[in-house]
This record gives C-alpha cells, sequence and structure tokens, in this order.
C-alpha cells in the first residue's frame, strides 16, 4: 500500500478555527504512527497486506514492542466559545475524550483519514479507527487505564457522540463510530437529528406571557433534574414552557406527546436522541400535553419513566391539565399553575397571531408576485394574505369561550385569514369562529353526534324569561375564566371550571334548538351525546364511557348536551338490591364528575322532577321551556313556513296559532308535511294542505280531530 507524505488538507470555515487546528494535530500523530510502521515493514508495498500473516511477521509481533509510538498527549484546554468548549462543558469531557472523540471523526471530515486507519488496522475493510487504534494515536497503550474513557458509562459513549460497534469483538478491536448528527454538529449544522422527524413539534412561546411567571418557571428549570410541570388551568402552559427556556438562553425541543403514543416502543431511543441534541445544541425539552400519551397507566409511566431518566439533568418542562403522579418517574417535579389568560392578554395573543400570519402571507404573496408570471412575462402574482380589519379585541371577545394554545390559536389565525382572504374582504368573526372549530380533534365525534350550528337567537321563539336564561349561559361561559379563574369565584373542593345547564320542557319546545343556538353564539360545535353509546348493561362500564366522554369534552371548545338526561342522572333511591346499589353508584359518580368537569355541558329533560337533587344544586343556570302560547305559535308558524314557500292568500294561521296548541317541534313537522302537499298539488299553499298535516300530527300524538279545533276545516282534516 503506498502512502502519500503530503498532509490531509482540511478547511476552516471562519467560524471553529479551533476545530481544524486540533483536527491537523491528530493528522500529524497519524502521519508519525503510518511512518513508524513503514519503517518497521520489510515490504511496506504488499498490496496483500492485512489478509494474511506469514510466520516471519508473527515473530516479530511476538518479539518486537507493540504500540505505533505515538508519545503520549499532554492535557489541551478548548476556548471556552469554540464548539469543543462547549462539548466540554455540556458532556463533561476531559481532554482526552476530545482528541477521542476527534480521531473517531476524522473520516467523516476527510475520506483520506479512511485509507490510513485502515493501513494502521493492517486491515484494509476496516477503515474506521478501532478501540485500540484510537488509544495508540493518543499515546496510551491498550491496557491503560484511558480505555475505560470508552466504556459505556463513559461520557463519550454515554452521552451518544459515539458509538463502539462490532460487541462481538474482543475490546481493543471494537470500531468506533460517530453518528452524523454528531458531525453536522461539529461543522456547524443546526439541523435536528433525522431520526426526530414527526417527533418534534413547532417551538412557539407565549408573547403575552407575565414575566414573573416566565422568570419563575425558568428558574424552577435550573434546579435539581430540571423537571417540572406546567399545569394548565386554561392558559398556553406550552408556551409558557418554550418562554422561560428562550430566557433561561436555551433554546427549545417541542416533543409532541401525541406522536410518542404512536410510537411507544421507540420511546428510549427517541429519548436518547433527544438527550443527544439537547446536549448538543443547550437546548432544554418541552413535553405536552401529557393527557395525549398513552392512557393506560402502565404505558403512560413507562413512556414518562424512559423520558425522565434519560434526560435526567436537561430542563424538562412538561405542561398539561392532569396531575402528576408519583410513580410516573423516579424524580419528583416542581408543579407550576398556569392560569388562564385575562381577556386582556387574550386579546394581545390574537394581535399577535393574526399579524404574524398576515405577515407571513404578504412575505409569501411577495414572493409569488415575483416568480409567477406566464410565458410573455406580463402576468403578476396574486397575494393570499389577509388582513385584519375592525378591532382585534372585539374579535377576540367572539372566540372568548374557547381554550386554545398557542399552536391552536396561530394555526386558526391563519386559517382565518386565508379563508377571508379567498373571499376577497379583512378578517371577520365568523371567520375566526370557524377556524377556531377546525382545531378540535376528533375524538369526541366517536362517542357523540357533532351538529354545526345553523342557526341563530333571530331563531328562537321563547318566553322572555327563557331567553334571559340562555343569554346568561352564554355569558357564563364566555368570561367563566374570569370569574372563575381570575377572580376565584369558585374555590376549593376540586370545582372545575365547567358551566352546567338544564334545559327542562315538554317534547318539542326548542331546548335542543336552544342548545344549538348558545353554541352558535360561542362559535362552537354541539356534540350530541347518544346514550345508547353510554349506558350499558354491565357494572361500571356505564361510568367508563361517561369518563371517556367527559374527558374528550374538556379538551374539545364544544357545547357537549345530553338529551333526556333523566336516563343517566335521575334520583337515587332507596337501596334494596344490588341493581339499586349500582344505580346509586353510577349516580353518584356522576355528581362527583360533574363537579370537576372543565367545558359547557348543557342537560335537557322532559320531566325535571326525576333529576337528582344534588345534580340541580350543581347547575349553573336552569331554563324552562313552556309550550309556546297563541302568540308564540303564530310566530312559530310565519318562521317554520318562511318566506319562500309560495302561500295562498286565504292562508289563515292566525286561526292555526289560536286553535292548535302544538309546540315548536310539531308546529315545525307541520310545516314540513304541509310543504310536500303543496309541492305535489303544484300551488301555493293553502288551508286545505296545511290543515291536513295538522291533522295527521295530531294522529301521530294521539290526540282527537275534534270539530271544536278545527272548526270549518273538519272536513279537509277528517278527508271527507
Amino acid at each position: 500500500m503506498t502512502q502519500t507524505a503530503e498532509p490531509v488538507t482540511v478547511s476552516p470555515t471562519g467560524t471553529e478555527e479551533h476545530l481544524w487546528l486540533r483536527l491537523r494535530a491528530v493528522e500529524e500523530r497519524v502521519r508519525h504512527a503510518v511512518a513508524l510502521r513503514r519503517a518497521g515493514d520489510p515490504d511496506p508495498d504488499d498490496p496483500y497486506r492485512g489478509q494474511y500473516l506469514t510466520p516471519e511477521a508473527a515473530a516479530r509481533i511476538l518479539h518486537e514492542p507493540g504500540g505505533l509510538g505515538v508519545p503520549e498527549q499532554q492535557p489541551w484546554q478548548p476556548p471556552a466559545g469554540s464548539v469543543l468548549g462547549a462539548l466540554a462543558t455540556r458532556f463533561a469531557l476531559s481532554s482526552l475524550d476530545l482528541d477521542l472523540l476527534l480521531v473517531a471523526t476524522a473520516p467523516d471530515l476527510d475520506a483520506r483519514f479512511e485509507r490510513l486507519y485502515g493501513y494502521l488496522n493492517d486491515d484494509l475493510t476496516r477503515r474506521r479507527p478501532t478501540v485500540g487504534l484510537a488509544l495508540e494515536l493518543c499515546g496510551l497503550a491498550g491496557a491503560a487505564s484511558g480505555r475505560f474513557r470508552l466504556a459505556p458509562s463513559a461520557p463519550l459513549v454515554a452521552g451518544g457522540l459515539v458509538e463502539v460497534t462490532e460487541a462481538e469483538r474482543p475490546p481493543l478491536s471494537r470500531v468506533l463510530t460517530v453518528p452524523d448528527r454528531v458531525t453536522g454538529h461539529l461543522l456547524g449544522s443546526t439541523q435536528p437529528d433525522a431520526r426526530l422527524a414527526g417527533v418534534l413539534g413547532e417551538a412557539r412561546e407565549d408573547p403575552t406571557a407575565e414575566t414573573a411567571e416566565v422568570h419563575r418557571a425558568a428558574a424552577a428549570a435550573g434546579t435539581g433534574a430540571g423537571l417540572v410541570q406546567l399545569r394548565s388551568r386554561g392558559g398556553d402552559a406550552g408556551g409558557l414552557a418554550v418562554a422561560a427556556l428562550h430566557a433561561a438562553g436555551m433554546r427549545a425541543l417541542v416533543l409532541d406527546a401525541a406522536a410518542l403514543a404512536r410510537r411507544p416502543d421507540d420511546v428510549p431511543a427517541i429519548a436518547r436522541v433527544v438527550a443527544l441534541e439537547a446536549r448538543l445544541t443547550g437546548a432544554g425539552v418541552v413535553l405536552g400535553p401529557l393527557e395525549a400519551l398513552p392512557a393506560e397507566p402502565a404505558e403512560r409511566a413507562r413512556t414518562l419513566g424512559a423520558l425522565c431518566t434519560t434526560l435526567r439533568g436537561i430542563p424538562l418542562l412538561t405542561h398539561g391539565t392532569v396531575g402528576w403522579d408519583p410513580l410516573w418517574a423516579a424524580d419528583t417535579p416542581v408543579v407550576l399553575t398556569v392560569p388562564a389568560p385575562s381577556p386582556e392578554r387574550q386579546a394581545a395573543r390574537w394581535r399577535h397571531a393574526l399579524n404574524r400570519a398576515a405577515g407571513a402571507g404578504a412575505a409569501g404573496a411577495d414572493d409569488d408576485a415575483r416568480t409567477a408570471h406566464d410565458a410573455d412575462g406580463t402576468r403578476a402574482g396574486v397575494g393570499v394574505a389577509g388582513s385584519v380589519a375592525g378591532d382585534v379585541e372585539a374579535l377576540a371577545r367572539a372566540v372568548a369561550a374557547h381554550r386554545l394554545d398557542s399552536g391552536q390559536l396561530h394555526r386558526a389565525a391563519d386559517v382565518a385569514l386565508r379563508t377571508a382572504a379567498l373571499a376577497g374582504r379583512p378578517v371577520r368573526a365568523d371567520d375566526l369562529r370557524s377556524a377556531v372549530r377546525a382545531q378540535n380533534g376528533a375524538g369526541l365525534e366517536r362517542l357523540a353526534r357533532r351538529v354545526e350550528p345553523g342557526v341563530g337567537w333571530d331563531d328562537l321563539v321563547l318566553p322572555p324569561p327563557t331567553h334571559r336564561r340562555l343569554r346568561e349561559l352564554a355569558l357564563r361561559a364566555r368570561h367563566r375564566e374570569q370569574v372563575l379563574g381570575q377572580w376565584g369565584m369558585r374555590p376549593g373542593g376540586g370545582r372545575g371550571r365547567g358551566v352546567i345547564a338544564l334545559f327542562a320542557g315538554e317534547s318539542g319546545t326548542g331546548k335542543t334548538m336552544s342548545a344549538e343556538v348558545v353554541a352558535a353564539d360561542l362559535g362552537m360545535d354541539l356534540y350530541v351525546v347518544d346514550l345508547s353509546t353510554v349506558v350499558d348493561k354491565y357494572v361500571g362500564e356505564t361510568e367508563k364511557n361517561l369518563e371517556r366522554i367527559f374527558t374528550e369534552a374538556s379538551a374539545v371548545n364544544a357545547v357537549l348536551l345530553f338529551d333526556e338526561a333523566d336516563a343517566i342522572f335521575g334520583k337515587r333511591s332507596e337501596v334494596k338490591d344490588a341493581h339499586d346499589r349500582h344505580a346509586n353508584i353510577e349516580s353518584a359518580y356522576l355528581l362527583q364528575r360533574m363537579e370537576s368537569f372543565d367545558g359547557i355541558a348543557v342537560l335537557t329533560t322532559n320531566l325535571r322532577a326525576n333529576l337528582d337533587e344534588a345534580f340541580t344544586r350543581r347547575l349553573d343556570v336552569v331554563a324552562d321551556f313552556p309550550v309556546p302560547d297563541a302568540g308564540q305559535r303564530l310566530a312559530l308558524w310565519e318562521r317554520c313556513l318562511g318566506e319562500r314557500l309560495p302561500r295562498d292568500a286565504h292562508l289563515d294561521l292566525a286561526f292555526c296559532a289560536d286553535r292548535f296548541e302544538l309546540a315548536g317541534g310539531s308546529i315545525r313537522a307541520c310545516a314540513v308535511t304541509a310543504a310536500y302537499l303543496a309541492a305535489e298539488s303544484g300551488a301555493p299553499l293553502a288551508m286545505r294542505q296545511l290543515v291536513t298535516a295538522i291533522a295527521q300530527e295530531y294522529r301521530k300524538l294521539g290526540r282527537l280531530v275534534l270539530e271544536g279545533e278545527f272548526g270549518p276545516y273538519l272536513a279537509e282534516a277528517t278527508g271527507a
């Protein structure tokens, strides 16, 4: 094998010149070792070197001292501001560790080191340094204590900077490799390890976080094992965690808890890669929300245990709404509560998100304008950025009842701006409401039926007291964070910040529609709980189903509707058998769960007397829905028939409202039936079709068709 005497050329980037200078020292040791090897080799140019061993060579190995003759290196200290100096501090590396790292990295920085190492290994197929070769190039014998700097628990190996491969070989013959991410970091790359793709989220800090909260979280992350839990009570805990790390002068690596939950078997390996990335870049780690981790207690404990153990000593800030279980990790975190933002802070958050989205859209539009053109070069690009018109505080009030983290808030702002831009107008409250609703996950849709509200306050025909109760429900939902959170008007007892209402009245009086109107006013979806998916004949299963619903509903910005709630919120009874005992246990569980609920729920019932009094005490709003009087029935007839259905000039709606005591649901059914009859006749809607539809509704309800009610239209009603 012919070796060149020319020095290996390296090109300093100007940012880490000291790295290249130290690598030149490694090169000099390699050149010295190659020269010594060639001087003692009777046939240095043998093309088959490393593939056989002659008896003479074996005798020479036995009688001559081993080693390459490289003198032992003196301890040295890298400059404080250099990449090597930062590695030495973050990984607790000695000067020997740094030399071993550079010896192992050299083939990744210059390919000619591969051939030189193959020659020194006496095996051209082994083109990376072995443990024994690396020690000799640092002036140490294989039996020296320095070999333990490459043990599994040593900083180089335990920290992930160097990997010792080929474990089946003797220790000194094992090969040293350096992960690509470490090599990239030495060369100035900031691109995270490719193995973290799909696991890392975007680091978005909360720009409106209180300075005192940020500094407190940053100080907590700098103590002990660096484990902190930020428990959210409506605030942006994830954004606060990122802001705290930035305040401490660190980058933030944001781990997506939901992505980790999808890869439970990969968590230990991911934790090692995250630890390496964090130490390389001087970053802290943000993990959350914790409730997105596997729900099974043992699986959640395994995930958090692996992360906390591997990341010990690295600031780890977890966040979520759940409490910390001591069984999750050996270390106990400092727990800090993150309250909901004030209306002023919430408006500031929306202003920042909308301005940021508008700025990003404007930049993209400018880029498009510079690059988009047709064949003759006359076509200009079209911008997609929307603009914000009016008062941002007013826009924020439109979605004040929603709880959003920084990621959801920024995504909603971006969607709202794009929606408005497509319509060629500034952002409106409706755009923001739709964008916020789009941030809801699909978890609750598996347990309840989703209804996107399509009605408003003008569609309701209700007595003034009922209407006031509905308005009160909406304002409670909109201002609950300020009243219950900031002002502390519901302290102690483990009470949640939910809003619970009861709508009581006969069937068809508008209870479900009213819940839909309230949801529309809050800019939320309505989720109707299907009792068939809740009630289970097996003991304890109903409670489990309800717990899943309450848990999902707390994480979704929506109004939860329990229709016919007396089926599961009924009175407790005297215990006479096992069935009574389990029914009472179910009711007791519901009482406790409603107390701690953080969402917005509406219970409807036809029989208010059937509800347990303990439920009534926990209700925030009770609205009674009476059967409409004649004036309200007339308004309902007008509203249900609408303006587009052609009407006969002799259509007497006042007669229908005065004579037929029907609830709103029945009036709507009659209007639809009459419209079908009118469509079949090809003529405008007349009293004949309307009375026929009312008679059909009477028979459906089990009521008699009497002359005293139908009067001159009795013949049409009976088909005579």
